[in-house]
């Protein structure tokens, strides 16, 4: 497993762009619901990272980010069947927040 410093630093990059795609969910107009409601409980469950850090239990560490890269999943299939006049800052800050956290649940397993 990935040291312990280093895999806080990687979600904390996470948490960052997971709150930024979120804060662009709700204040952009045109969001589709099933694209809004999964930013929304990513960054709700991206906020108990410090929780989960605490543990120190590895594999429940590893359950964590693999339940975060499927909410994750679900964002990004809802950008990829959203209307294509859905704003595309927003489109990229979702798929980069998949992306990060796929990279992470790969770097762990």
């Amino acid at each position: 497993m990935m040291q312990t410093n280093e895999l806080r630093q990687r979600l904390s990059q996470v948490e960052s762009t997971i709150h930024d795609a979120a804060r662009r969910c709700e204040s952009t107009n045109g969001v589709p619901m099933a694209v809004k409601d999964s930013m929304q409980l990513l960054d709700q469950r991206i906020m108990q990272s410090n929780d989960m850090m605490q543990s120190q239990d590895e594999s429940r560490i590893r359950q964590y980010i693999d339940d975060l890269e499927q909410i994750g999943d679900r964002a990004k299939d809802a950008c990829e069947h959203a209307p294509e006049e859905m704003d595309s800052g927003l489109r990229d800050v979702v798929m980069q927040a998949h992306r990060e956290l796929s990279d992470l649940k790969h770097q762990l397993h």
